[in-house]
């Protein structure tokens, strides 16, 4: 049965939700599926409901399951959606081969008027866009600084994606506008290490929800360019960094083996009779304990 925009905005959001979450790979697995079974892809549908977005994020998860179901969901939806144009295409050209219909009250209707825009789909494959290849232009200030900001924005946020480059585009300028009335001018250090901090998070492969959250607008513009450093990373980033945290702090916890100080132990090294030793039963029981030994002046360790 085919969802409806609703559903499959819900189940975009359950998606999202079990990536910022870490979720064991059989539930995605699980919306991918229905998402496979459900969807009737259009380019309207995709773009309404960013379904498209959501699920081409999963090519990269961690789960070789998920990618490659995540491919297949996309590649199927495309080759959907690009069938529907060679369609539209083929019955267009019919059209135009017959007579024209004279325009009502010598008014051309929008429809015909209008050329086709290349800002609004894509013309590269996602892994390989930036803005150069999407044709977009970034001159939307007239600084040739701040706009070339806005072309470094664009690349960060159009990788992987299948967002029209119109859209795209929109989000860049809104976040150089965001990074230049809170850090700038442009001649500013603080501006421009900013502007290299945001993409540098933006493209950083481990973390490819943070590009979904700015175009998707779960995170604003205005939001994004003042995110701290944690804030900025993935759920599963921080729940490495609070595991490797707990592990430093488990073994700082650990009771250390206490050390004797003794003044007639003497360092073959310095000469000195400054030394630090443990005692342990190395050796078969009726035998002495063997001794390990740290000079407090030099540093050098022996066991006697």
């Amino acid at each position: 049965m085919a969802l409806d925009a609703k559903e499959i905005e819900l189940k975009a959001k359950a998606l999202t939700k079990a990536a910022t979450q870490n979720e064991p790979p059989a539930n995605i697995i699980s919306l991918l599926k229905e998402l496979q079974q459900g969807v009737k892809a259009t380019e309207d549908l995709l773009r309404s409901t960013r379904v498209g977005i959501i699920v081409n994020k999963f090519k990269q998860h961690k789960s070789s399951d998920v990618a490659r179901l995540s491919s297949e969901i996309v590649s199927k939806w495309r080759n959907e959606v690009n069938k529907q144009k060679v369609s539209g295409s083929a019955g267009g050209s019919q059209r135009s081969s017959a007579s024209p219909r004279p325009p009502q009250n010598g008014i051309a209707s929008p429809a015909s008027a209008t050329p086709s825009d290349k800002q609004s789909s894509l013309s590269v494959p996602p892994e390989k866009r930036n803005w150069k290849e999407d044709g977009v232009d970034t001159k939307q200030t007239g600084n040739k600084a701040r706009d070339n900001c806005i072309g470094l924005i664009y690349d960060g946020l159009c990788l992987n994606s299948t967002e029209p480059p119109r859209l795209v585009l929109s989000k860049a300028t809104a976040v150089e506008a965001a990074a230049f009335d809170a850090f700038g001018p442009e001649t500013k250090e603080k501006y421009r290490t900013k502007i290299r901090s945001l993409f540098q998070n933006l493209k950083n492969k481990s973390n490819p929800t943070l590009r979904v959250r700015v175009l998707t607008s779960e995170v604003t513009p205005a939001h994004f360019v003042k995110m701290t450093h944690d804030e900025l990373r993935s759920a599963e980033q921080r729940e490495k960094d609070a595991k490797i945290q707990k592990e430093n702090m488990d073994k700082a916890m650990v009771a250390q083996a206490e050390r004797s100080i003794s003044t007639s132990l003497q360092c073959g090294k310095c000469g000195q009779r400054k030394v630090t030793y443990t005692e342990a039963q190395t050796r078969s029981a009726d035998e002495p304990m063997t001794l390990f030994c740290t000079c407090m002046n030099c540093g050098k360790s022996w066991r006697q």
